[in-house]
């Protein structure tokens, strides 16, 4: 009876030639496909995204800026894309306000109206101590001016629901194509109290109703960014 033989293999992953043989004879695995290919892959196929999307955050007049550092032939088509995906915006911005529900038209403005666009609507509380339902009302107004394309609508819980428990507001309910798609109890899944303008945006993006490239978001930043700036820079005291 032939005893196995021991063969000596100080690292089974080196490239030596004595590895080769023993791989070849199937005495040690043949050795695992390098990592680096599919990295440098990767790090091409980033490298392709951000140079393809490097004119997202820019507006109009920004693109005007560029005409010396980009090819004009392309600047052209893609101010010519923004304009077109800005003139969709407007024409799909009929809402531009805060729709107050009736558990009667419930059905129709609502479930109804979300086969055409994204329907939010904002359960609020019964009681006027509720801290989170008041700061999202306020949310929801500036939303609704700002993103007109999008149904933002507001109903007491309990006569949304009969029975519906205060400590569950405020509720933010998201209607698609007339299902709910996503359903937020309180604000504690956002920020709580500290709940932003940019916080709600995210779940728009996130549920799908704005793109994360949409040209009002980027405004939307660029206007907090200046703000800070401008609170930062504030009026200085001359009296000294």
């Amino acid at each position: 009876m032939d005893m196995p033989v021991n063969v000596p293999v100080d690292d089974p992953n080196a490239d030596t030639e004595w590895n080769d043989i023993l791989r070849k004879h199937g005495v040690i695995p043949e050795k695992p496909p390098s990592p680096t290919p599919m990295i440098e892959e990767a790090l091409t196929a980033a490298r392709k995204q951000a140079h393809d999307n490097r004119l997202n955050d820019k507006s109009l007049d920004e693109l005007d800026e560029l005409e010396d550092d980009e090819d004009a032939q392309f600047l052209e088509q893609y101010r010519k894309q923004r304009m077109a995906e800005l003139a969709t915006i407007s024409r799909a911005s009929v809402f531009n306000r805060v729709y107050p529900l009736q558990k009667p038209d419930y059905s129709r403005d609502v479930t109804e109206a979300s086969r055409a666009a994204f329907v939010l609507v904002h359960l609020t509380s019964s009681l006027g101590t509720n801290v989170e339902s008041k700061l999202l009302t306020e949310l929801w107004r500036v939303l609704a001016a700002h993103f007109g394309d999008i149904k933002f609508c507001e109903m007491r819980g309990d006569m949304c629901i009969e029975g519906y428990p205060d400590r569950n507001t405020p509720t933010i309910l998201v209607y698609r194509d007339g299902d709910i798609k996503r359903q937020i109890v309180t604000l504690r899944e956002l920020a709580g109290l500290n709940t932003t303008i940019e916080d709600l945006e995210g779940l728009l993006v996130e549920v799908g109703a704005l793109k994360s490239n949409d040209t009002r978001l980027i405004q939307s930043r660029l206007r907090d960014e200046a703000s800070a700036t401008s609170g930062r820079n504030g009026p200085q005291d001359d009296s000294e």
